[in-house]
């Protein structure tokens, strides 16, 4: 058996990335160089530049403020560089690697070993090898989530989003020969072990959506059409039953706290990080933010305070759009936004279901989680820009030649 040259490399981004290091370190920033030197032998482009040119106008307005600590500024400008190196690499390595879809049925079945290990591990003295255990929501305690290797449950179900969405697609369109239990079994379990209630709400938001965008071509798949209804009736009923004979249950009490405002995790992840990010700018400067990594130093002071801390603790706004606010300002927003509407419209993301659904996904999610340096959230983005997977192309009408040749109904 043969190994993709590139797998390497993608067992190492989506399994191993952040072992052994220190927390905001990964191997794939550490490696940038090398695939700087690969960029350039394959593309023949210069791509820092560019970044840095559209990074300059921040940076000569932030290293001008007055209290900015500027070695941990420039060190975070160094990191976002290393990450915009690697993102580069993963588009790179899109438009080169002729078989993509092998590397992703490899990642699947090792995910699904690691899952049953897992499982394995959890009765164990060793859980937290591939566990984490922490506060779910108000009223329950020490709740063990499976966060694999990674340093938190939400980011490892963050990391498996692009296989989810692949392989349900190739079960629903009827692509892939595995069995269809054991399919669905591999590509549901990650999601069910890290109870990751934000990821989990946003692709079942983004499928949703993408089904009643195209509803009248997705209800003609069979497979498609009688997924949605079962899937929704299961839903309702399952709710139904949850609430009326098992109240106490973790996911009902999560619910609740989270419609109610009293979720701690939720809480910060939305409304709490924008009222955050606003205390900080107000400091600073509300149009350029507070500058890249700034909010470890001055949130220390404003976020211990909001939530009456009183221990150590490491400042962060766990919201990519917030944070983007109080590091950019609003003229980050602002090119945030414009860069995502330009990209969705530029490569015709609507032309592809798998792509569609993953930029509707990270299109809601970044309000409701992720950061400004999480590549998880970047190489969502990337697939969702690039040309890739053309068997889940949206036939064109009129009799124009489609992309997607035939569907095997």
């Amino acid at each position: 058996m043969t190994v993709n040259k590139y797998f390497p490399f993608a067992f190492l981004y989506f399994f191993i990335n952040a072992v052994a290091l220190p927390f905001g370190l990964t191997y794939t920033a550490l490696l940038a160089p090398l695939f700087y030197v690969w960029i350039l032998a394959k593309r023949k482009k210069e791509i820092v530049l560019p970044f840095i040119t559209v990074l300059a106008p921040f940076v000569v307005m932030q290293i001008l403020y007055v209290g900015v600590v500027r070695k941990v500024y420039f060190s975070s400008l160094i990191n976002l560089v290393l990450i915009y190196i690697f993102c580069q690499a993963v588009y790179t390595f899109l438009i080169t690697c002729a078989n993509v879809q092998k590397i992703f049925r490899w990642l699947l079945i090792i995910n699904f070993i690691f899952c049953l290990v897992a499982i394995a591990l959890y009765f164990s003295p060793y859980y937290q090898i591939m566990w984490i255990e922490q506060d779910l929501t108000e009223g329950i305690k020490d709740f063990r989530r499976m966060k694999l290797f990674t340093y938190e449950a939400s980011h490892y179900a963050t990391l498996m989003v692009p296989l989810f969405c692949f392989y349900l697609l190739q079960y629903l369109f009827r692509q892939n020969t595995t069995k269809g239990w054991l399919l669905i079994s591999m590509i549901f379990l990650p999601f069910v072990l890290s109870m990751s209630f934000g990821v989990i709400a946003c692709l079942g938001a983004s499928g949703m959506i993408t089904y009643l965008l195209y509803f009248s071509r997705l209800t003609r798949v069979r497979r498609v059409f009688y997924g949605v209804l079962v899937t929704s009736a299961a839903v309702l009923v399952g709710a139904l039953v949850i609430y009326f004979f098992f109240r106490e249950n973790f996911i009902v009490l999560r619910v609740i706290n989270i419609l109610n405002g009293q979720d701690s995790s939720g809480k910060g992840r939305t409304y709490d990080a924008y009222v955050l990010a606003s205390k900080l700018v107000q400091m600073r400067d509300p149009y350029w933010g507070v500058g890249l990594g700034q909010i470890k130093i001055m949130g220390a002071d404003v976020i211990g305070s909001y939530y009456l801390y009183n221990k150590d603790f490491v400042a962060t706004i766990p919201n990519a759009v917030a944070e983007t606010f109080a590091v950019f300002g609003w003229i980050g927003v602002m090119l945030r936004f414009l860069v995502e509407f330009f990209f969705f419209c530029y490569t015709k993301v609507w032309t592809n279901y798998y792509r569609l659904w993953l930029f509707l996904f990270i299109f809601i999610f970044q309000f409701i989680g992720s950061f400004i340096t999480n590549i998880a959230e970047y190489v969502i983005w990337i697939l969702a820009c690039t040309e890739v997977f053309r068997q889940f192309a949206i036939p064109v009408r009129n009799g124009r030649k489609a992309l997607l040749t035939s569907y095997q109904f």
